[in-house]
């Protein structure tokens, strides 16, 4: 019992501290003024929050005002308010929700709730703000999780020493950890061009026993696609295809990355010249966005998709008969046939790429390889109709 008495009163002063010299900078407004408007037909805390219009209104004062009038929380609704909260970014007030939570002992913070605290911090404050606040939790309160939030805060802001220096801290630890913070250090990897250094990661997750998810595979993937070694790409998908995890959209995934190897000519001297355009996409660049579009593919995320798409057409990098090939195939295998009408004509009536039929015929053949026959008898009709003679029958 002392000892959890001293631990929350070290974790209550830790994020005084912190919150004293944020605002003590200036950097929030004090001037709080709470704007609730009571409405008899949703009147709970949650609606209450979302109804304060302007980022400087208290969250805090709402609660405070809630309990006042004899109402019960539980940490359950404060995590789900702030969850809430943050998929609408109201960050600032998801923010005040967790300091909420940390100022009232009656309330156990989990690893969860301090990670999405560093998450916050680095939204609302900044990254300083962020690493002053895990510099300054117990050492019990330093785990895998918040490890892993600040490592997620650097990568996001491509901070590639701060982020290398985390690392080897973490590794000199003797904590356990997922997937996850291998995937944000190999993301940091790939989203600053040192794709050489991912395969070094994906040696330490090995060394450490960590069990790889399908986003690990794909980072790898991208990695050697975008230094055209399509060789190891070949091998990683032989061993996802042997490991234990593998299921239906790990299989799904494998099939649309093989269909991508074989048709679209990765190796081709067009392919290899780094352009760099205005909007700042390499054909380098452009191989580990079409693996992304891929990932998404094969776990059925059709939105992520049509987000990435819409952003690669929005640049003027020039496409390149790959581009449509993995977008075609994508909305193919999920069976979206709209789309693939789209992106055929698009292609066709593109101005800065010449439509290649035979590049039709390559992906038409890798899905009959895949035993896809149900799309490749699809993606033959689409050819058909479009006035286009595919060569296989």
């Amino acid at each position: 019992m002392a000892s959890r008495s001293l631990f929350l009163s070290l974790r209550r002063r830790s994020s005084q501290r912190c919150m004293s010299r944020l605002l003590s900078s200036g950097s929030v407004s004090t001037e709080y003024t709470d704007d609730y408007i009571n409405n008899s037909e949703t009147d709970d805390l949650r609606s209450r929050i979302f109804r304060l219009r302007l980022p400087k209104r208290s969250a805090t004062s709402v609660i405070e005002k809630w309990v006042g009038e004899g109402n019960r929380i539980s940490i359950s609704d404060l995590r789900q308010i702030s969850k809430d909260l943050r998929k609408s970014q109201r960050f600032k007030h998801a923010l005040e929700i967790s300091e909420w939570m940390v100022s009232h002992e009656e309330y156990k913070l989990s690893d969860t709730d301090y990670a999405i605290r560093i998450d916050l911090m680095t939204k609302v404050f900044g990254i300083d703000a962020a690493e002053r606040y895990f510099e300054d939790l117990p050492l019990t309160a330093k785990t895998s999780e918040t490890y892993t939030a600040l490592l997620h805060s650097y990568a996001a802001a491509k901070l590639t020493e701060k982020a290398e220096e985390l690392y080897e801290r973490i590794k000199g630890s003797k904590l356990s950890f997922s997937a996850l913070l291998y995937n944000e250090i190999m993301t940091l990897y790939m989203s600053v061009g040192q794709v050489e250094k991912v395969s070094s990661v994906v040696e330490e997750l090995k060394r450490q026993k960590v069990e790889p998810d399908i986003f690990t595979y794909n980072l790898w993937i991208s990695s050697c696609a975008a230094a055209l070694n399509i060789d190891q790409v070949q091998r990683i998908l032989n061993e996802m295809r042997c490991d234990s995890g593998c299921n239906d959209d790990w299989q799904r995934y494998i099939n649309l990355v093989n269909i991508y190897v074989t048709a679209s000519r990765l190796t081709s001297a067009d392919s290899i010249s780094p352009i760099e355009i205005e909007k700042g996409i390499t054909q380098r660049e452009w191989i580990t966005y079409d693996f992304l579009v891929m990932l998404y593919a094969g776990l059925g995320d059709k939105d992520k998709i049509d987000q990435i798409w819409k952003s690669l057409r929005m640049t003027k990098q020039k496409m390149t008969s790959r581009n449509y090939i993995c977008i075609l195939s994508s909305y193919l295998i999920l069976g979206h046939m709209k789309e693939v009408g789209e992106v055929f004509n698009q292609w066709k009536q593109s101005t800065t790429t010449e439509f290649d039929i035979s590049a039709c015929n390559s992906v038409l053949s890798a899905f009959e390889d895949a035993g896809l026959m149900e799309k490749a008898n699809d993606l033959h009709m689409l050819l058909i109709s479009g006035n286009c003679s595919p060569t296989n029958k």
